[in-house]
Protein backbone atom coordinates (compact mmCIF):
# COMPACT_ATOMS: atom_id res chain seq x y z
CA UNK A 1 0.00 0.00 0.00
CA UNK A 2 1.33 3.71 -0.83
CA UNK A 3 -0.79 5.72 1.14
CA UNK A 4 -0.66 9.51 0.14
CA UNK A 5 1.46 11.73 1.92
CA UNK A 6 1.46 15.42 0.60
CA UNK A 7 -0.02 17.29 -2.20
CA UNK A 8 1.95 20.83 -3.04
CA UNK A 9 0.84 23.29 -6.04
CA UNK A 10 2.53 26.04 -7.69
CA UNK A 11 1.53 28.91 -10.63
CA UNK A 12 3.83 29.47 -13.17
CA UNK A 13 4.07 32.03 -15.65
CA UNK A 14 6.52 32.11 -18.81
CA UNK A 15 6.64 34.76 -20.85
CA UNK A 16 6.93 34.25 -24.57
CA UNK A 17 9.93 36.03 -26.78
CA UNK A 18 7.63 37.43 -29.44
CA UNK A 19 3.71 38.23 -29.17
CA UNK A 20 2.40 35.05 -31.26
CA UNK A 21 -1.22 35.33 -32.30
CA UNK A 22 -4.02 32.74 -32.64
CA UNK A 23 -7.35 33.56 -35.06
CA UNK A 24 -8.95 35.52 -32.13
CA UNK A 25 -6.43 36.34 -29.58
CA UNK A 26 -3.16 37.02 -28.82
CA UNK A 27 -0.69 35.74 -26.03
CA UNK A 28 2.41 37.14 -24.87
CA UNK A 29 2.77 34.55 -21.29
CA UNK A 30 1.73 31.35 -20.62
CA UNK A 31 0.31 30.45 -17.09
CA UNK A 32 1.28 26.62 -16.00
CA UNK A 33 -0.44 25.47 -12.72
CA UNK A 34 2.13 22.18 -11.54
CA UNK A 35 1.35 19.85 -8.76
CA UNK A 36 4.02 16.96 -6.58
CA UNK A 37 2.04 14.09 -5.31
CA UNK A 38 4.43 12.30 -2.39
CA UNK A 39 3.47 8.80 -1.53
CA UNK A 40 5.11 6.36 1.06
CA UNK A 41 6.88 5.36 -2.35
CA UNK A 42 7.74 7.72 -4.89
CA UNK A 43 6.90 11.48 -6.06
CA UNK A 44 4.59 12.26 -8.90
CA UNK A 45 4.15 15.71 -10.65
CA UNK A 46 1.40 17.09 -12.68
CA UNK A 47 0.76 20.12 -15.01
CA UNK A 48 -1.16 21.87 -17.15
CA UNK A 49 -1.79 25.04 -19.29
CA UNK A 50 -3.62 27.97 -17.39
CA UNK A 51 -4.17 30.09 -19.99
CA UNK A 52 -2.36 33.70 -20.47
CA UNK A 53 -3.72 34.83 -17.66
CA UNK A 54 -5.36 33.79 -14.55
CA UNK A 55 -3.38 30.69 -13.95
CA UNK A 56 -3.75 30.51 -10.38
CA UNK A 57 -7.09 29.82 -10.48
CA UNK A 58 -6.07 26.05 -11.04
CA UNK A 59 -3.71 26.38 -8.30
CA UNK A 60 -6.16 27.46 -5.85
CA UNK A 61 -8.43 24.82 -6.91
CA UNK A 62 -5.51 21.96 -6.14
CA UNK A 63 -5.14 23.49 -2.70
CA UNK A 64 -8.46 24.50 -1.47
CA UNK A 65 -10.87 22.10 -3.35
CA UNK A 66 -9.34 18.69 -4.37
CA UNK A 67 -5.70 18.27 -2.73
CA UNK A 68 -7.35 17.64 0.90
CA UNK A 69 -9.32 14.81 -0.05
CA UNK A 70 -6.73 12.93 -1.25
CA UNK A 71 -4.18 13.06 1.68
CA UNK A 72 -4.10 9.76 3.08
CA UNK A 73 -5.89 7.63 0.71
CA UNK A 74 -3.87 5.18 -1.25
CA UNK A 75 -2.20 6.45 -4.55
CA UNK A 76 -3.43 3.43 -6.71
CA UNK A 77 -6.96 4.17 -6.24
CA UNK A 78 -7.05 6.43 -9.00
CA UNK A 79 -10.35 5.11 -9.87
CA UNK A 80 -12.30 5.91 -6.24
CA UNK A 81 -9.83 9.17 -6.03
CA UNK A 82 -11.55 10.47 -9.45
CA UNK A 83 -15.07 9.79 -8.51
CA UNK A 84 -14.44 11.40 -5.28
CA UNK A 85 -12.85 14.40 -6.56
CA UNK A 86 -15.31 14.93 -9.58
CA UNK A 87 -18.29 14.86 -6.92
CA UNK A 88 -16.21 17.62 -5.17
CA UNK A 89 -16.50 19.78 -8.82
CA UNK A 90 -19.81 19.79 -9.20
CA UNK A 91 -20.92 22.99 -7.45
CA UNK A 92 -17.95 24.66 -8.88
CA UNK A 93 -17.55 23.65 -12.38
CA UNK A 94 -17.20 20.22 -14.74
CA UNK A 95 -14.84 21.96 -17.25
CA UNK A 96 -12.15 24.94 -17.13
CA UNK A 97 -10.26 25.58 -14.15
CA UNK A 98 -11.31 23.04 -11.87
CA UNK A 99 -11.74 20.29 -14.38
CA UNK A 100 -7.66 21.24 -14.88
CA UNK A 101 -6.83 20.86 -11.23
CA UNK A 102 -8.47 17.62 -10.97
CA UNK A 103 -6.63 16.48 -14.21
CA UNK A 104 -2.80 17.18 -13.20
CA UNK A 105 -3.81 15.24 -10.19
CA UNK A 106 -4.63 12.21 -11.92
CA UNK A 107 -2.06 12.80 -13.96
CA UNK A 108 0.48 13.12 -10.73
CA UNK A 109 -1.07 10.08 -9.17
CA UNK A 110 -0.50 8.40 -12.53
CA UNK A 111 3.21 9.49 -12.51
CA UNK A 112 3.66 8.68 -8.56
CA UNK A 113 2.73 4.90 -9.19
CA UNK A 114 4.52 4.10 -12.11
CA UNK A 115 7.56 5.65 -11.01
CA UNK A 116 7.00 3.47 -7.35
CA UNK A 117 6.59 0.25 -10.23
CA UNK A 118 9.80 1.25 -11.84
CA UNK A 119 7.97 1.50 -14.95
CA UNK A 120 8.22 3.98 -18.15
CA UNK A 121 4.19 5.38 -17.93
CA UNK A 122 3.30 4.01 -21.20
CA UNK A 123 4.40 -0.14 -19.94
CA UNK A 124 2.68 1.01 -17.06
CA UNK A 125 -0.61 1.58 -19.15
CA UNK A 126 0.03 -1.15 -21.39
CA UNK A 127 2.27 -0.25 -24.11
CA UNK A 128 0.74 -0.37 -27.65
CA UNK A 129 3.65 0.65 -29.49
CA UNK A 130 7.48 -0.06 -29.11
CA UNK A 131 10.11 2.38 -29.95
CA UNK A 132 8.83 5.00 -31.02
CA UNK A 133 5.21 6.89 -31.77
CA UNK A 134 4.07 8.89 -34.53
CA UNK A 135 4.57 12.67 -34.75
CA UNK A 136 3.45 15.78 -36.05
CA UNK A 137 5.63 19.21 -35.95
CA UNK A 138 3.18 21.64 -34.76
CA UNK A 139 3.32 25.28 -35.61
CA UNK A 140 2.92 27.84 -38.01
CA UNK A 141 1.59 30.71 -35.44
CA UNK A 142 0.69 34.18 -36.69
CA UNK A 143 3.58 36.37 -35.72
CA UNK A 144 4.31 40.09 -36.95
CA UNK A 145 5.92 40.19 -40.03
CA UNK A 146 5.75 36.60 -40.63
CA UNK A 147 5.70 36.17 -44.77
CA UNK A 148 3.49 33.23 -46.13
CA UNK A 149 6.89 32.22 -47.55
CA UNK A 150 8.52 32.61 -44.28
CA UNK A 151 5.61 30.08 -42.98
CA UNK A 152 6.15 28.11 -45.66
CA UNK A 153 10.46 27.79 -44.62
CA UNK A 154 9.27 27.21 -40.98
CA UNK A 155 7.30 24.02 -42.01
CA UNK A 156 9.54 22.46 -44.10
CA UNK A 157 11.98 22.90 -41.10
CA UNK A 158 9.74 20.52 -39.33
CA UNK A 159 9.76 17.88 -42.56
CA UNK A 160 13.55 18.14 -42.41
CA UNK A 161 13.57 16.91 -38.90
CA UNK A 162 11.68 13.93 -40.52
CA UNK A 163 8.18 14.35 -39.64
CA UNK A 164 5.63 13.53 -41.83
CA UNK A 165 2.77 15.56 -41.02
CA UNK A 166 2.94 19.07 -40.05
CA UNK A 167 0.17 21.84 -38.64
CA UNK A 168 -0.59 25.28 -39.21
CA UNK A 169 -2.22 27.99 -37.64
CA UNK A 170 -5.77 29.50 -40.10
CA UNK A 171 -9.03 31.55 -39.28
CA UNK A 172 -6.95 34.98 -38.86
CA UNK A 173 -7.11 36.43 -42.23
CA UNK A 174 -9.54 36.70 -45.08
CA UNK A 175 -9.96 34.44 -47.97
CA UNK A 176 -6.93 35.47 -50.31
CA UNK A 177 -4.10 36.19 -47.58
CA UNK A 178 -5.55 32.43 -45.62
CA UNK A 179 -5.08 30.95 -49.33
CA UNK A 180 -1.80 32.82 -50.21
CA UNK A 181 -0.41 31.10 -46.59
CA UNK A 182 -1.76 27.69 -47.06
CA UNK A 183 -0.32 27.98 -50.95
CA UNK A 184 3.35 28.62 -49.52
CA UNK A 185 2.52 26.25 -47.10
CA UNK A 186 1.78 23.38 -49.37
CA UNK A 187 4.40 24.14 -52.42
CA UNK A 188 7.28 23.96 -49.33
CA UNK A 189 6.60 20.50 -47.39
CA UNK A 190 5.23 18.98 -50.86
CA UNK A 191 2.81 16.91 -51.74
CA UNK A 192 3.18 13.58 -49.83
CA UNK A 193 3.33 15.18 -46.01
CA UNK A 194 0.16 15.58 -44.44
CA UNK A 195 -0.93 19.20 -43.55
CA UNK A 196 -3.12 19.95 -40.58
CA UNK A 197 -5.21 23.25 -40.39
CA UNK A 198 -6.35 24.58 -36.87
CA UNK A 199 -8.80 27.34 -36.65
CA UNK A 200 -8.70 27.94 -32.74
CA UNK A 201 -12.93 28.66 -33.06
CA UNK A 202 -12.48 31.14 -36.14
CA UNK A 203 -15.76 30.65 -37.52
CA UNK A 204 -18.92 31.26 -36.13
CA UNK A 205 -21.55 29.92 -38.93
CA UNK A 206 -21.16 27.19 -41.08
CA UNK A 207 -21.70 29.10 -44.41
CA UNK A 208 -18.28 30.73 -43.58
CA UNK A 209 -15.91 27.82 -42.89
CA UNK A 210 -17.11 26.31 -46.04
CA UNK A 211 -16.05 29.33 -48.04
CA UNK A 212 -12.57 28.87 -46.16
CA UNK A 213 -12.80 25.52 -46.63
CA UNK A 214 -13.33 25.46 -50.86
CA UNK A 215 -10.46 27.89 -50.70
CA UNK A 216 -8.51 25.37 -49.07
CA UNK A 217 -9.77 22.13 -50.69
CA UNK A 218 -7.22 22.43 -53.54
CA UNK A 219 -4.09 21.93 -50.99
CA UNK A 220 -5.44 19.11 -49.59
CA UNK A 221 -5.55 19.48 -46.11
CA UNK A 222 -5.52 16.10 -43.79
CA UNK A 223 -7.82 17.94 -41.32
CA UNK A 224 -9.00 21.01 -39.76
CA UNK A 225 -9.29 21.90 -36.69
CA UNK A 226 -11.88 23.29 -34.17
CA UNK A 227 -13.66 25.14 -36.85
CA UNK A 228 -15.91 26.49 -34.43
CA UNK A 229 -16.59 27.30 -30.48
CA UNK A 230 -16.30 23.86 -28.61
CA UNK A 231 -19.94 24.58 -27.69
CA UNK A 232 -21.52 24.64 -31.57
CA UNK A 233 -21.59 20.79 -31.86
CA UNK A 234 -23.94 20.75 -34.27
CA UNK A 235 -22.20 23.19 -36.28
CA UNK A 236 -19.32 20.74 -36.13
CA UNK A 237 -21.30 17.87 -37.24
CA UNK A 238 -23.06 20.28 -40.45
CA UNK A 239 -19.73 20.88 -41.81
CA UNK A 240 -18.48 17.23 -41.11
CA UNK A 241 -21.49 16.25 -43.27
CA UNK A 242 -20.57 18.72 -46.04
CA UNK A 243 -16.63 18.40 -46.68
CA UNK A 244 -14.29 15.60 -47.36
CA UNK A 245 -11.68 16.84 -45.11
CA UNK A 246 -11.93 15.33 -41.46
CA UNK A 247 -13.19 17.72 -38.66
CA UNK A 248 -11.31 17.52 -35.46
CA UNK A 249 -11.63 18.83 -31.86
CA UNK A 250 -11.80 18.38 -28.27
CA UNK A 251 -8.86 19.82 -26.79
CA UNK A 252 -10.36 22.28 -24.61
CA UNK A 253 -13.66 19.24 -23.83
CA UNK A 254 -13.58 17.48 -20.55
CA UNK A 255 -15.03 14.63 -19.36
CA UNK A 256 -16.62 11.54 -21.59
CA UNK A 257 -19.96 12.53 -21.92
CA UNK A 258 -19.17 15.82 -24.42
CA UNK A 259 -17.22 13.41 -26.30
CA UNK A 260 -19.67 10.95 -26.82
CA UNK A 261 -21.87 13.52 -28.01
CA UNK A 262 -19.38 14.67 -30.37
CA UNK A 263 -19.22 11.02 -31.88
CA UNK A 264 -22.82 10.41 -31.72
CA UNK A 265 -23.29 13.24 -33.91
CA UNK A 266 -20.91 12.51 -36.04
CA UNK A 267 -18.85 15.66 -35.73
CA UNK A 268 -15.27 14.80 -35.42
CA UNK A 269 -13.36 11.88 -36.83
CA UNK A 270 -10.50 13.00 -34.88
CA UNK A 271 -10.77 13.23 -30.99
CA UNK A 272 -8.00 15.49 -29.53
CA UNK A 273 -8.05 15.01 -25.98
CA UNK A 274 -5.81 16.38 -23.41
CA UNK A 275 -5.10 14.79 -20.70
CA UNK A 276 -4.39 18.10 -18.73
CA UNK A 277 -7.62 19.34 -19.53
CA UNK A 278 -10.37 16.75 -19.90
CA UNK A 279 -10.32 14.92 -16.43
CA UNK A 280 -6.62 13.44 -16.35
CA UNK A 281 -5.54 10.48 -17.44
CA UNK A 282 -8.04 8.39 -16.21
CA UNK A 283 -10.80 9.71 -18.28
CA UNK A 284 -8.50 9.98 -21.62
CA UNK A 285 -8.71 6.34 -21.09
CA UNK A 286 -12.25 5.87 -21.14
CA UNK A 287 -12.58 8.69 -23.89
CA UNK A 288 -10.00 7.08 -25.59
CA UNK A 289 -11.70 3.32 -25.63
CA UNK A 290 -15.38 5.38 -26.27
CA UNK A 291 -13.47 6.87 -29.78
CA UNK A 292 -12.08 3.00 -30.60
CA UNK A 293 -15.51 1.95 -30.28
CA UNK A 294 -17.10 4.17 -32.61
CA UNK A 295 -13.59 3.99 -35.25
CA UNK A 296 -11.93 7.44 -33.80
CA UNK A 297 -8.72 7.72 -34.01
CA UNK A 298 -6.51 10.07 -30.82
CA UNK A 299 -4.56 12.83 -31.45
CA UNK A 300 -4.30 14.68 -28.16
CA UNK A 301 -3.27 18.36 -27.85
CA UNK A 302 -0.07 19.39 -26.71
CA UNK A 303 2.34 18.44 -23.88
CA UNK A 304 4.14 16.03 -26.18
CA UNK A 305 6.23 15.13 -23.28
CA UNK A 306 2.66 13.31 -21.49
CA UNK A 307 0.81 12.54 -24.48
CA UNK A 308 3.95 10.73 -25.77
CA UNK A 309 2.60 7.71 -23.14
CA UNK A 310 -0.57 8.22 -23.92
CA UNK A 311 -0.68 7.58 -27.69
CA UNK A 312 2.21 4.85 -27.14
CA UNK A 313 -0.26 3.33 -24.98
CA UNK A 314 -3.54 3.48 -27.10
CA UNK A 315 -5.08 0.93 -29.37
CA UNK A 316 -6.40 4.26 -31.28
CA UNK A 317 -3.41 6.71 -30.92
CA UNK A 318 -2.29 8.26 -34.58
CA UNK A 319 -0.22 11.04 -33.37
CA UNK A 320 1.47 13.07 -30.88
CA UNK A 321 1.56 16.62 -31.59
CA UNK A 322 5.50 17.94 -31.16
CA UNK A 323 6.36 21.22 -30.31
CA UNK A 324 9.95 21.01 -31.87
CA UNK A 325 10.83 24.43 -31.09
CA UNK A 326 10.49 26.58 -27.16
CA UNK A 327 9.41 29.91 -28.72
CA UNK A 328 5.84 28.81 -29.02
CA UNK A 329 5.23 25.97 -26.30
CA UNK A 330 7.54 27.25 -23.83
CA UNK A 331 6.68 24.38 -21.05
CA UNK A 332 9.93 22.62 -22.32
CA UNK A 333 12.00 25.58 -20.30
CA UNK A 334 9.98 24.05 -17.32
CA UNK A 335 11.63 20.66 -17.39
CA UNK A 336 15.22 18.66 -17.26
CA UNK A 337 14.27 16.15 -20.21
CA UNK A 338 13.44 16.15 -23.82
CA UNK A 339 12.01 13.29 -26.39
CA UNK A 340 14.13 12.51 -29.23
CA UNK A 341 13.05 12.17 -32.56
CA UNK A 342 13.85 9.10 -34.54
CA UNK A 343 12.77 7.64 -38.29
CA UNK A 344 9.56 10.44 -38.08
CA UNK A 345 8.32 9.94 -34.50
CA UNK A 346 9.11 10.47 -30.97
CA UNK A 347 11.40 8.09 -28.82
CA UNK A 348 9.11 6.30 -25.94
CA UNK A 349 10.99 7.35 -22.94
CA UNK A 350 12.56 4.86 -20.85
CA UNK A 351 12.67 6.30 -17.54
CA UNK A 352 10.48 5.55 -15.07
CA UNK A 353 6.91 7.21 -14.73
CA UNK A 354 6.95 10.53 -16.96
CA UNK A 355 10.65 9.90 -17.11
CA UNK A 356 11.46 14.04 -16.01
CA UNK A 357 11.42 15.96 -13.21
CA UNK A 358 10.92 19.82 -13.08
CA UNK A 359 13.90 22.19 -13.41
CA UNK A 360 14.26 23.81 -10.46
CA UNK A 361 16.22 26.57 -11.23
CA UNK A 362 13.71 27.19 -14.35
CA UNK A 363 10.43 27.28 -11.73
CA UNK A 364 12.30 29.91 -8.97
CA UNK A 365 12.30 32.17 -12.20
CA UNK A 366 9.17 31.99 -13.36
CA UNK A 367 7.29 31.25 -10.49
CA UNK A 368 4.16 33.84 -9.09
CA UNK A 369 4.19 32.28 -6.19
CA UNK A 370 5.46 29.84 -3.58
CA UNK A 371 4.84 25.81 -3.34
CA UNK A 372 1.97 25.46 -1.07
Amino acid sequence: MSKIISIEARTIRVPLARPTAFARRQVTARDYSIVRIRTADAEGIGHCYAGHAGGALVTLAVRELLAPLLIGAESTSTELLWKLMYQETLLHGRTGAVMRALSILDNALWDANARAAALPLHRYLGAAYEGTVPAYGSGGYYLEGKTPEMLGEELAGYVALGLPAVKMKVGRGDLRSEEARIKAARAAIGPDILLMLDANNAWSDVPTALRYMERFADYDPYWIEEPFSPDQIDNHARLAASIPVPVATGEIEAGRWRFKELLDKQAAAILQADAAVCGGITEYRRIAALADAYGVTMCPHWFHDLHVHLVGAGANGQFVEYFPGGDIFNFRDLIDTQLELRDGGLVLPTGAGLGYQFNQDALTRHATDEWG
